[in-house]
């Protein structure tokens, strides 16, 4: 289903294109694209020129990716999308792309390109305008641009690159081998920067003020008379969304916080105190955590915790809709990733969020989804702009789904409050060591099987609780974080001294990709 009243974003602003042929940088460019104040899409590579045409971007960028242009079965593109006097930029395999598909040659290397590497330009070119004649860059390749098409001036090259970059001004089309995108390549995003002003001519208007204005009017004109409910979480996505759709509907607002048992240590305390006190918002506080655990029990295969989860909050909505005049609405806090990694004609599915692709087909309540092209710092910035206070806008992403998903195996009250207790050990040591704010997200998993062990001479069998703990700028990519070992030290103290049913305590050391953050 769609949403209701999701105009994109873009409709009041002017827009770059972001075709993606698999690069693990494609949301980052597109990132790099609105941090210059344009507002950005990612699309598929396979997106035709005339679907390009009826979205009327003012530039486009192809991306990186990982085959050969000249592989049988190579990514290509609809070549008409050249020639439609929309300006292109292409980064790494786009650069080869515009090359190959215009009569350029592209080659394997001798010696491939990974990592740092020295730019020299070679003759004027807009996007290394006010720049130095050397620039340090990033490379990832193998393939190299060996000679340019007919029409393209070469003006940088590197050791091993002889077509670094390449353009053809009067027809809008640019090239570089490099990754402008990552903060490797120093002067990077200035040269992005020349290209959507100086090329583009988009206009920096993608700002927090600008979001907001659009957003209040797009969720009026959807909403009109009607009333609106909100599935309101606590977390900063549902905060932000609820304020600002109740800076658009006032009092025809009202939020459902349901306490579906599967939240963390205090939390339902707090969201009530927040949303009832502190924004005197109209809240409905649903206590239904025998129903989550009931249509959870025996379930151990994540996509279905998922999908339970996500109708039952859905028909608790709509139950609660029915007590209210005219209420036709759900807001939810739906960001960009989660529509990305739920699978659409963009991206492949990593896993089903319970607010997109665990939503029933039947569902009554028509969505408004406020920060759906949205990315979490954008979101932060918004809340920032709105009044939200720190500790909600600052607050780390929790999944809707809650502890169930950081239960591997079924979902029990005992094991709800054993991982409630320990993971509020993580969290308060975590930010007694001052790292709170520098982590993307910190939490722990319980692992549903049992371990041995001992403790005051007797021997144990319980479960282990794995810590993870990541850095990230948007959650599509993360790393593991470095966690000191004394603070790992006293978070394992801890846990297995106050909280019984864990005897063992591990930490996660993988990154994503290839793992995902949550475990489930």
């Amino acid at each position: 289903m769609a949403p209701a009243g999701h105009a994109s974003q873009g409709d009041d602003f002017d827009r770059v294109l972001v075709v993606d042929f698999g690069a693990q940088y494609a949301q980052l460019i597109a990132r790099r694209v609105r941090e210059a104040h344009v507002y950005s899409e990612i699309v598929p590579r396979d997106v035709t020129a005339a679907e390009v045409s009826d979205r009327h971007p003012a530039g486009i960028i192809l991306s990186g990716g990982p085959a050969s242009v000249y592989a049988p079965d190579a990514y290509g593109i609809d070549d008409a999308l050249l020639d439609l006097d929309i300006p292109v930029l292409g980064i790494c395999y786009g650069h080869q792309v515009i090359a190959a598909s215009l009569g350029g040659t592209v080659e394997r290397n001798d010696i491939a390109e990974y990592g740092a590497a020295d730019l020299t330009a070679t003759g004027s070119s807009v996007l290394f305008k006010g720049l130095s004649d050397e620039q340090k860059v990033w490379m990832s390749h193998r393939d190299s641009v060996i000679a340019a098409p007919d029409g393209f001036t070469v003006t940088a090259t590197t050791a091993d690159s002889p077509v670094a970059a390449m353009e053809a001004p009067d027809r809008g089309l640019y090239g570089v081998q490099f990754h402008p995108e990552v903060a490797h390549t120093p002067r990077g995003q200035e040269m992005l920067e020349h290209f959507l002003y100086d090329v583009c001519h988009a206009r920096p208007t993608w700002t927090h003020v600008g979001i907001i204005e659009q957003s209040v009017a797009a969720v009026r004109d959807a909403v009109g008379d009607g009333s609106v409910i909100c599935g309101l979480s606590g977390g900063v996505d549902s905060s932000v969304a609820a304020a600002l759709v109740h800076r658009a509907v006032g009092d025809q607002l009202v939020c459902v916080f349901v306490d579906h048992g599967l939240l963390r240590e205090g939390e339902a305390a707090q969201v009530e105190e927040t949303f009832r006190s502190t924004f005197d918002m109209n809240l409905v506080h649903v206590k239904a955590e025998d129903r989550f655990l009931e249509g959870l029990a025996g379930i151990t295969d994540p996509e279905q915790k998922r999908k339970i989860i996500g109708e039952t909050f859905i028909r608790i909505f709509e139950e609660v809709a029915e007590d209210i005049d005219n209420a036709a609405y759900l807001v939810q806090g739906t960001l960009y990733p989660d529509v990305i990694e739920s699978g659409t004609k963009d991206a492949s599915k990593i896993k089903s969020h319970h607010n997109v692709g665990g939503l029933p087909d039947d569902m009554h309540l028509q969505l408004i989804e406020p920060l759906r092209d949205l990315f979490k710092d954008e979101v932060r910035a918004i809340g920032e702009e709105l009044g939200l206070p720190e500790e909600i806008v600052w607050r780390q992403p929790f999944p809707g789904p809650g502890l169930a998903v950081r239960i591997i195996g079924d979902v029990t009250k005992e094991r709800l409050d054993i991982l409630r207790a320990a993971d509020a050990i993580v969290l308060e040591e975590i930010r007694r060591a001052g790292l709170y704010r520098s982590l993307w997200q910190t939490f722990g998993v319980l692992l549903a099987i049992r371990t041995v062990g001992v403790q005051g001479d007797e021997r144990t069998y319980a479960y282990p609780l794995i810590i993870r703990a990541v850095t990230s700028e948007d959650a599509m990519t993360a790393d593991w974080a470095r966690l000191p070992y004394e603070v790992l030290a006293t978070i394992s103290s801890r846990v297995i001294n106050e909280v019984p049913g864990i005897n063992r305590v591990a930490y996660d050391v993988s990154s994503k990709p290839p793992a995902t953050i949550e475990w489930e």
